[in-house]
């Protein structure tokens, strides 16, 4: 008797083993490929925005659709992805074994997609301007907003929180792991001959009072002509000159008025204080770009609606609260950047970690704090240009 008991576990084992090895991408595709299962899918994918030529036939990959429809792909625009993450594969096989097991598909798929009350807003918005005349356009712009949300949803999935900036309407946002609004502030991004570049990324560190190292392009094509025509704009505007070695350089020693575009082999530094273009506070992030979020002294630029005045980088509203937020703790008292001394104080710089993920993206639709459905202009006139393209 306990001989077979043993072979029966025995044969048990060995079937429930083979049952899991045979659960495969491959057999998952084989499985979901009965015609009507596959055309109730795309139904669903396209009453979410996706749009599914590539997989209309029930021999293209099923597995895959399920993964647009809850991870989405690379959104418009964008620059610079610092590390594109895998998609939640366990989940997508979770939805679909669910699917052929007889679990409804409208709920093994909600399950799948992110849980983002904006997200979540978004969908119904969607559903409702696609029961009406002339609203594809709207439609449209809302369709690409939940792709965004849903690569958000795939490159943050193991972060407490992220930061998502909408540089099409000039706001910032912090989440936590479930897409809930924890922050929200108005920024400032780049002007249009200066467009702030679409980018997924990450935050590295904090720092208050930080020096700004000019850019080039500034230096030279803005900074140099002020300086040839009065050398005082440099110790007005509290700038060093540094060298190629590093070292800080009198300015009444250069010859300026030999200097050039072409020929300008040295560094403009700002010094810290109140009156630095970065304000008291910069959020270093990982790009190549040299983007970065930062305060301003110019912070009444935040009272207009027309924000897009910056050379690329975004300033923030309320620097702070964004640090606190970032942090996951009280690193810095609320009214600790309302200095309106010019003491210039040495940088102090804080780590963050674990990174926290940060997207700036140009979304033409998404729901404001009120829950309301909200279009935005194409500031930089890339839709404009891609729709002339496309003809």
């Amino acid at each position: 008797m306990i001989l077979c008991t043993l072979i029966l576990n025995l044969v048990s084992c060995k079937k429930k083993y083979e049952q899991a090895s045979e659960r495969t991408d491959e057999a998952l595709n084989q499985e979901l490929s009965d015609q009507e299962v596959h055309d109730h899918i795309l139904q669903y994918a396209r009453q979410n925005g996706i749009k599914t030529d590539a997989f209309d036939s029930p021999e293209s990959s099923t597995f895959s659709l399920l993964a647009e429809i809850g991870f989405g792909h690379k959104p418009k625009y964008i620059k610079y992805i610092e590390q594109v993450q895998p998609i939640d594969s366990a989940a997508v096989r979770t939805a679909g074994w669910s699917i052929v097991q007889g679990v409804a598909v409208e709920d093994a798929l909600k399950s799948l997609e992110p849980s983002y009350p904006a997200y979540q807003q978004l969908k119904k918005e969607y559903t409702r301007l696609m029961t009406q005349e002339n609203k594809a356009d709207s439609a449209q712009l809302v369709a690409e907003s939940m792709n965004a949300y849903r690569w958000v949803h795939r490159q943050a999935k193991d972060a407490a929180r992220l930061v998502l900036v909408n540089i099409r309407g000039a706001y910032l946002v912090g989440m936590d792991s479930t897409g809930k609004e924890a922050l929200q502030m108005r920024v400032v991004a780049g002007k249009k001959d200066k467009a702030t570049p679409p980018m997924d990324t990450y935050a590295t560190q904090v720092i208050t009072h930080p020096y700004w190292n000019v850019p080039r392009s500034i230096a030279v094509k803005e900074m140099l002509p002020k300086i040839q025509n009065n050398v005082a704009f440099l110790e007005n505007n509290n700038i060093e000159v540094i060298d190629k070695q590093g070292n800080t350089v009198d300015p009444e020693s250069v010859d300026w008025q030999a200097l050039s575009v072409d020929r300008f082999p040295y560094r403009l530094r700002q010094d810290t204080g109140a009156d630095n273009s970065l304000g008291l506070l910069k959020v270093e992030l990982k790009n190549p770009l040299a983007i970065y979020l930062h305060d301003t002294n110019a912070r009444y630029l935040f009272a207009k609606e027309q924000r897009w005045r910056s050379h690329g980088c975004v300033r923030v509203q309320r620097p702070t609260d964004l640090a606190n937020f970032m942090a996951g703790k009280h690193l810095l008292e609320s009214d600790s950047l309302d200095e309106t001394g010019s003491e210039a104080l040495p940088p102090t710089y804080y780590s963050l970690s674990p990174k926290v993920p940060v997207f700036l993206l140009y979304l033409g639709a998404d729901i404001n704090d009120k829950g309301q459905l909200v279009y935005y202009n194409d500031v930089y006139g890339w839709d404009k240009s891609e729709a002339i393209s496309a003809r």
